[in-house]
């Protein structure tokens, strides 16, 4: 009898720890890398919305960027010429790509 109740006891904890073990690692993991709230992009040659954010890490200002004016840009996830969301406004000196 003694050892069915260490061996509950035992298991109880275990289970106690694994679920605040969740509860502290579920908030952190939510976040996701993202400096700032979560913004909104408009594609024009789709005529869809999509979710954007900064990301916490610093980006290399190399490579092609997409023009990003008002919110809104030409091409999106899935069209030729979609950068990977690599997107700036004008006058940032980045180099922008042309791909019309």
């Amino acid at each position: 009898m003694l050892k069915e109740a260490n061996l509950y006891r035992k298991s109880t904890i275990l289970i106690l720890v694994f679920i605040l073990a969740l509860v502290l690692a579920v908030p952190a993991a939510a976040k996701g890398g993202r400096a700032g709230p979560i913004g909104v992009i408009y594609v024009t040659g789709q005529g869809l919305y999509y979710d954007t954010f900064v990301t916490a890490d610093v980006l290399p200002m190399e490579g092609p960027f997409q023009l990003l004016e008002n919110g809104q840009t030409e091409f999106g996830p899935g069209d030729p010429g979609y950068l990977g969301g690599r997107w700036l406004p004008p006058g940032s000196g980045a180099p922008i790509a042309s791909l019309k």
